[in-house]
């Protein structure tokens, strides 16, 4: 279940459900949001996902009726149980190479935005709807299975914080 607006909502009645349910095996866009959240001692907060088990940052879709930054904002709220104040974008993900069948046989040309949550507060759920389970790694000893996206997202947002340059790929 998804919420959207204090709302929950299935994968179904979610826009990119819809839009699967209309387009059949065609290749969608994904719009999505990725979330870095780092605790006062600068580890990672990872989420093991329910579906497949790996090791990963808070994302999803973004909603019909919300902006990318609220998309992030939302992910990180139904993944983890925090609630993001402050989130800035750091790296943008999309093109051809970014085409992606997923477990389920769909296959989408994914766009990301990865943001960076400058502030947050909350206590960690370490179980969700959509996670087995969540904590916050120190970055030499992340967990496995680990997520593809998650050493490239880090190392993109350390050249961010090097350079103060928004990461295109």
């Amino acid at each position: 279940m998804r919420k959207l607006a204090g709302v929950s909502i299935s994968w179904a009645d979610s826009y990119v459900g819809q839009l699967r349910a209309i387009a059949g095996d065609r290749t969608l866009m994904f719009v999505g949001a990725r979330a870095v959240v780092r605790d006062n001692a600068g580890r990672i907060l990872l989420i093991q996902r329910a579906d497949n088990g790996r090791w990963a940052m808070p994302a999803g879709a973004m909603e019909l009726g919300e902006s990318i930054a609220d998309c992030a904002v939302r992910e990180v709220r139904e993944e983890t149980g925090l609630r993001a104040l402050r989130v800035s974008a750091f790296a943008l993900y999309t093109g051809p190479d970014r085409t992606h069948t997923n477990m389920y046989g769909h296959t989408y040309q994914i766009f990301t935005t990865a943001f960076r949550v400058e502030e947050w507060d909350g206590d960690l759920a370490r179980i969700t709807d959509e996670t087995t389970d969540a904590a916050f790694f120190d970055r030499g000893h992340l967990p496995g299975p680990l997520s593809a996206s998650v050493p490239e997202t880090l190392a993109d947002l350390d050249v961010f914080e090097q350079t103060n340059r928004l990461i295109l790929k």
